[in-house]
């Protein structure tokens, strides 16, 4: 996923979404936005300055301030509104299909101080980038994280070989970008989720916001023989009379799947332990982006072919390890990142 989601380099990037905020909210970066307006800025780099700089692996880049550009159709809710976040950036590297993307809170560093630079934060206080605009308009885009797109502690769980693939470039940093049109920068992000009508309706349409559901899986001996590293045994993912209590009780139908929670089951095979963690989910692009209670890693739902359900974990983790943290225990292999569900009936998800 990039954090990584699925669908994306290895499944998109960005940040559970952690409130709303009003319209009137919107850009108060005078630096960035004179007028209040959103705004773009962005470059392509063309074959001559990639083959001068061997070790950039960024071909576009584009950052965008001001309301969400990333909304798509298919898992946002039909009332929400805009995202907490109010910068955002998105990259291209050399060779990919498909931009990456990240979203953080653009701040003065110190707001008493008018000279003050511009920093855009990430949870697990990380840093999306720094900002500034030259005398020309354009904006320098510095202290880039090599692991944007990745979780906190993600070179740990992936080991250097598979961080270094993964992360951005050495000199993947101190962009300077012209400023473009804001619908440039809209039509870019467009780039991170386009529609796929072969896999049928949204998962915010299939799941019911007054309905239960049961989805999981079951791995027989044979499949974990042949996939050593996998810890999973059995897994599930549900709504029963709990989790749709709770949405009767403070949810909002209109802006669904926003405020859902969800309960995750896993049987481990070492011990045949079974561990529920229960999260609450948020629309976000073509997929559902869950959290834990407390630290625990997010997951992310999306719908699959013929009915099935994917869900993701982040970077070799089960869905109940610390998400901030670089030292977490209970880390798992490579074989327990992306979990193909089916429909199940109810009494599969009873506890």
């Amino acid at each position: 996923m990039t954090s990584r989601m699925i669908g994306g380099a290895a499944f998109g990037a960005a940040l559970f979404i952690s409130g709303a905020a009003l319209a009137e909210d919107a850009p108060k970066l005078t630096e960035l936005s004179p007028n209040g307006a959103d705004v773009c800025f962005g470059r392509i780099y063309d074959a001559a300055h990639l083959k001068a700089h061997a070790h950039q692996k960024v071909a576009r880049i584009f950052f965008y301030y001001g309301h969400d550009p990333v909304s798509r159709p298919n898992e946002e809710p039909s009332a929400l509104g805009d995202a907490a976040y109010n910068g955002f950036l998105t990259t291209t590297v050399r060779g990919a299909r498909k931009p990456e993307w990240a979203a953080g809170w653009c701040n003065k560093e110190d707001p008493g101080d008018r000279a003050s630079g511009i920093r855009c934060g990430m949870e697990c206080d990380r840093t999306l980038a720094s900002l500034k605009v030259d005398d020309k308009g354009r904006l320098i885009l510095s202290n880039v994280q090599p692991d944007v797109y990745l979780d906190a502690g993600a070179e740990e769980d992936l080991g250097k070989a598979k961080y270094n693939e993964q992360a951005l470039g050495s000199e993947d940093d101190n962009f300077r970008l012209d400023p473009m049109p804001a619908d440039t920068c809209k039509a870019e992000f467009a780039r991170i989720d386009p529609i796929d009508p072969a896999l049928g309706a949204p998962l915010r349409q299939r799941l019911k916001p007054d309905q239960p559901f049961c989805y999981g899986r079951d791995y027989d001996d044979a499949h974990l023989k042949s996939h050593p590293d996998q810890v999973t045994q059995s897994i599930r993912v549900f709504r029963g009379p709990i989790e749709l209590a709770s949405f009767a009780a403070s949810g909002d139908a209109a802006n669904w799947p926003d405020g859902a929670d969800i309960a995750v089951s896993v049987t481990t095979r070492q011990k045949g332990a079974k561990v529920t963690q229960t999260y609450s989910c948020q629309g976000e692009a073509d997929q559902w982006r869950c959290s834990g209670s407390s630290k625990q890693k997010e997951i992310f739902l999306k719908r699959g072919a013929s009915g099935t359900m994917m869900l993701a974990n982040p970077n070799n983790a089960l869905a109940i390890v610390d998400l901030c943290s670089k030292a977490a225990g209970g880390k798992t292999k490579s074989d327990d990142k992306v979990y193909r569900l089916n429909p199940m009936p109810q009494s599969a998800c009873t506890p």
